[in-house]
Order: structure tokens, then C-alpha cells, then sequence
């Protein structure tokens, strides 16, 4: 029977009612204790290194993640994380990062409703996700949610309220799991040789979202507190050149500080593609401009705040560049 560790961190899963709102308020045993058929399946332990709402989680809780799963990696068969929905893709993203050729699987889940409520969906994720741990076929990171596995990198919250809160960006969902079973679309094979941990990731990043007539002063805050940037643009990508080319100088100023810039769309599917048209064009004259192409935006935070916590200008760009589960092509 495989031995899986359960790291429990909160979210809608396990709420309660509180009066002021659904809150954080169930144990990791508690958790577990709902789901009793788990038993059957595998082995499992809990720990739970904080119970926050997803909203509160960030850097520093996916960084403490990362060393649970490290410390534990040799004493269990696979890890399943039970979080908070909204902001699970970042997550998932971070530990795609952070947690690299692991043949061991690595799955989150959680739910839209409370394990307590009457009409859940936890019992079933939960089920789902420990079924699909225990598959001998699994590994890396990966969301099992709503019957869906989606690989950690291609993975975005795209509904508030309905069970099936996640889609797969721009890349087909890697299995569905079938009465607790796997059925796999893209089996793949599963690394060799030895995991590869990671231990930091560069925080000072910042996401500009443009909407027409933003005021290219936003630079004034960018430049002493970013050390990269992901423009989230409109279309297949470029730059307004109102205000006198006022965002190209002061992209071109950014560059020259030895920081990084990334460019990507506000479109969901499809991606930027950035040398299609004249706004585009013109950024490759500020500098070193990065491109996401398709992938998602939580996977190009996450991804560039581990790139520019280990490298710099070429290498950074190499790096990034380089394809990470499925992140980009």
C-alpha cells in the first residue's frame, strides 16, 4: 500500500462558518476523517504547516511547501496538498518550479464547498486526489479537481462558483479520473534520476495589467521596487505609443537597470506573439523584452520569480525560456 502525506494549508475545504464568512477552521485530521474510503487505498499521514485562506497564501508559504515535501520526499510514495481554490494554480505553478524531476507525484486539490456542507464537492476531490497519488502511472505536480488532472503549469481558475472551477490552459487535461480510477490522455514518461529542489524565488515582481490611457508614471513605482516584470498587454502583445512613446523610454530605462520584462496577453487562449504587429515590434528595440507565447499567467509569475532568484540577464532568459512540465513552447 503506497504512503502518501497528506500537507494540509486550508481554503474553502476546510471552512466553517464563522459568522463573518467562511473561515479556515478544520484540522488536517478532520479533513481526513470524512473521506474514510481514503483508507483503503493508501497509507496516509498529516501535517499541516498553516490554515489560511488561498487569498493569503504567497512566496513564502510555497517556499515552505517545497521544504516539507524535501524533507519527506524519501519517506513517502507522494504528497497531496489541500488548498484554497483561489489561488491553487499560483501555487501549483510555484511547486512546478521548486520541485523538478520528481517522480514522485505531487497533487492538489480542494474544493468550492465546504467538506461539512451537505452538497460537496471535497469528499469527491479529495477521494480523486488521493486515488490518483496512489497510481503507480503518476508524477509531478499536478491539480485533481472536478474528475479532471491537469498538469501544474497549464492550470487556471476560470470558475467562481461551479464545481468545475479549473480549466486546462491551451493543453489538453493529462487524465480524468473514472470511479476512482485514472483514465490518462497523456500518460508520459516518468523522470530518472534524482529530484531537483529549489529553495528561493525573487518576490519582487510585478504584474501590469494594461487598460487603455494608463499613464506610463507607473514606472515612477516599478523602478525601485521590481526586479521583473510581466506585462499583461492587449491582443498578441505590444505597447500604446500615446503619451509620446512614454511606456518605450521608460521600458527602455527599466531594461537598463539590468532588470527583466516579460510580455504577455490578456487573452486567455493562444497566446502573444509579439513580432505581429508594429506595437509589437517596436519592444525589441527597448531591450531584452522576454515573451510568454501561451503560457499562463500564473505560470510566468511563478516562473520568473524562480528564474531571477538563480539567474541573470542571458541566462535568465535562457532559463526561461526553457520548457518546465509543459510551460511553454
Amino acid at each position: 500500500m503506497k504512503r502518501i502525506l497528506m500537507i494540509a494549508t486550508g481554503g474553502t475545504i476546510a471552512s466553517k462558518e464563522t459568522g463573518e464568512g467562511l473561515a479556515p477552521a478544520i484540522s488536517s485530521e478532520e479533513l481526513l476523517a470524512c473521506v474514510p474510503e481514503i483508507a483503503k487505498v493508501c497509507s496516509v499521514q498529516t501535517v499541516q504547516p498553516f490554515n489560511l485562506d488561498s487569498t493569503n497564501v504567497y512566496a513564502p508559504h510555497w517556499l515552505a511547501i517545497a521544504r516539507i515535501i524535501e524533507e519527506n520526499y524519501a519517506l513517502y510514495d507522494g504528497f497531496v496538498v489541500t488548498h484554497g481554490t483561489d489561488t491553487m494554480a499560483y501555487t501549483a505553478a510555484a511547486l512546478s518550479y521548486l520541485v523538478q524531476n520528481s517522480a514522485k507525484p505531487v497533487v492538489l486539490t480542494g474544493s468550492q464547498r465546504s467538506v461539512y456542507s451537505r452538497d460537496t464537492d471535497a469528499r469527491r476531490n479529495l477521494a480523486d486526489a488521493f486515488c490518483f497519488c496512489a497510481d503507480d502511472r503518476a508524477y509531478g505536480v499536478r491539480i485533481v479537481f472536478d474528475g479532471s488532472v491537469i498538469l501544474g503549469t497549464r492550470a487556471k481558475k476560470t470558475r467562481t462558483r461551479s464545481f468545475n472551477a479549473f480549466s486546462s490552459i491551451d493543453f489538453p487535461a493529462v487524465a480524468v479520473m473514472r470511479d476512482g480510477e485514472p483514465f490518462y490522455y497523456i500518460e508520459g514518461a516518468k523522470p530518472k534520476g534524482a529530484p531537483v529542489f529549489y529553495h528561493s524565488l525573487d518576490e519582487r515582481i510585478f504584474v501590469l495589467k494594461m487598460f487603455p490611457g494608463l499613464n506610463a508614471g507607473i514606472f515612477d513605482y516599478l523602478d525601485a521596487r521590481c526586479d521583473g516584470l510581466v506585462i499583461e498587454s492587449f491582443g498578441a502583445g505590444g505597447l500604446p505609443n500615446y503619451q509620446n512613446d512614454a511606456f518605450f523610454s521608460r521600458l527602455s530605462s527599466f531594461l537598463a537597470k539590468g532588470k527583466t520584462a516579460v510580455l504577455s496577453t490578456q487573452v486567455e487562449h493562444e497566446g502573444s506573439a509579439l513580432d505581429k504587429y508594429a506595437v509589437g515590434r517596436k519592444l525589441r528595440a527597448c531591450g531584452r523584452v522576454l515573451e510568454t507565447r501561451n503560457m499562463t499567467l500564473e505560470a510566468a509569475v511563478a516562473k520568473l520569480m524562480w528564474v531571477l532568484s538563480v539567474a541573470k540577464g542571458e541566462e535568465a532568459e535562457k532559463l526561461f525560456y526553457t520548457p518546465v512540465e509543459k510551460d511553454i513552447f
